[in-house]
């Protein structure tokens, strides 16, 4: 049974946990890696506000010893720095959607198995696609099917000694609404992704503006309200494409969209402010504003959830030392502490039984079994994000990823889908 531990007392589980598997990698206990006769390295980390948070960089710099230098950014801006100028950053953490987009590149090089200490301990998500044996497998790019280097140099299943990211954070995503503007019409109905089209909503909807996520949650909600069906949703076709955007470009003339965010401290500023009442969200968005007693729900749409699988990428200019710095980071993200504390925004990690050492028991049960909590939570900025006797959306972990109806991904049609989504949000 999971129980609260100190992460910094000496003689915690936890703690003995972490310096045997850095004894493994050939770090001496309270000794780390590059503190002996020479100057502290620097890593230079790219991605989002999902993940590059100050907290877990202090927590990082304490523990391993090094200097670290995070760049958040918006995901598209990101993605286009990085698959444009690997030499701008060590490693680069988003979603297992900006794989392809990063490989085909040449930004990434493959990471070593051997060298991620906690390798045989993640679960089978990344693996092999399923937690569970009846879970639905969701269209798209399922993190197993871009994870293997094989030997050709392209990526697939079939299981190689390199990877082309180090699965970590991962999570389901869907819309985020404030119960209190919910139309009464919609109260007591099951929640849809129909519902981000609804004209009930008009004017009070806001989109992530990110033409690998945003279409999704879009072709979802027209899918869902009978204005265009898709063959295969996680490779939508251009003719699909045209219908979906013709739907969406009129929506847009008829001021359905209040607007397009880029970052999740803008969703949260967006539903505060009352902009919106209806957006896309991330769950640490839902997290935030909940701790500040503004009452949004992240549904669980009846149609199924839009997965994503966190990514960490090594640039394919980091090499020597850096490299090794890298490696440290990968592992330290994979040892116990990071995992739990983003837990507490509503994500998972990809071995969850070494973070729930210092997770409570009323921690644990609520994020990862999906029960009710019997206290008051904090999430990630300290405060109360989880009242006591709440009770998670969708279910427990296993339940929530055995309903992905897609994953953010890279369609056949990527560059005609940019094309379209920008014609879209400037219409």
């Amino acid at each position: 049974m999971p129980h609260k531990i100190k992460p910094n007392t000496p003689h915690s589980p936890a703690r003995r946990t972490l310096l045997k598997g850095g004894a493994a990698l050939g770090i001496t206990a309270g000794v780390t890696p590059f503190a002996i006769g020479q100057a502290k390295p620097t890593l230079r980390v790219l991605g989002t506000h999902v993940t590059l948070q100050e907290e877990l960089r202090q927590r990082a710099m304490q523990d391993l010893g090094i200097n670290i230098v995070f760049e958040p950014g918006g995901s598209a801006a990101v993605l286009q720095k990085a698959s444009m100028n690997p030499t701008s950053f060590d490693l680069y953490e988003q979603w297992s959607n900006s794989i392809n987009v990063l490989w085909r590149a040449k930004a990434i090089q493959p990471i070593e198995k051997k060298r991620i200490a906690y390798w045989e301990e993640i679960n089978d998500l990344s693996k092999t696609g399923k937690l569970t044996a009846n879970a639905r497998m969701g269209a798209g790019d399922a993190p197993h099917k871009i994870i293997n280097v094989q030997g050709n140099g392209t990526l697939g299943e079939r299981h190689t000694d390199t990877i082309s990211f180090l699965p970590y954070v991962h999570n389901v995503d869907s819309f985020g609404y404030d119960r209190r503007l919910l139309p009464q019409e919609l109260q007591g109905e099951a929640e849809s992704w129909g519902w981000l089209l609804d004209s009930r909503y008009s004017g009070k909807v806001a989109i992530v503006n990110d033409p690998t996520i945003g279409l999704f949650d879009l072709a979802l909600a027209a899918q869902a309200k009978g204005f265009v069906q898709f063959d295969d949703i996680g490779a939508m076709t251009e003719v699909e494409l045209d219908s979906l955007f013709s739907v969406l470009i009129e929506l847009t003339q008829l001021n359905h969209f209040s607007g397009f965010w880029t970052s999740v401290p803008e969703s949260v500023q967006f539903m505060k402010s009352g902009r919106v009442a209806i957006e896309s969200m991330f769950s640490p968005a839902v997290s935030a504003l909940n701790g500040q007693d503004i009452p949004v729900t992240f549904a669980a749409p009846k149609e199924g959830y839009r997965g994503w699988h966190g990514v960490m990428c090594l640039s394919s200019a980091t090499h020597g030392r850096s490299k090794d710095v890298a490696y440290e980071y990968m592992n330290w993200w994979l040892s116990g502490w990071p995992g739990a504390f983003i837990a507490r925004q509503g994500y998972y990690i990809s071995n969850p039984q070494r973070s729930a050492e210092y997770l409570s028991e009323a921690e644990w049960n609520y994020w990862y079994k999906g029960q009710v909590a019997t206290a008051p939570l904090k999430g990630t900025d300290g405060m109360i994000s989880v009242e006591k006797g709440a009770q998670r959306n969708g279910g427990s972990y296993e339940e929530r990823f055995s309903n992905v109806a897609v994953w953010n991904t890279v369609m056949p049609t990527y560059e005609y889908s940019l094309q379209k989504w920008y014609e879209f949000i400037t219409s």
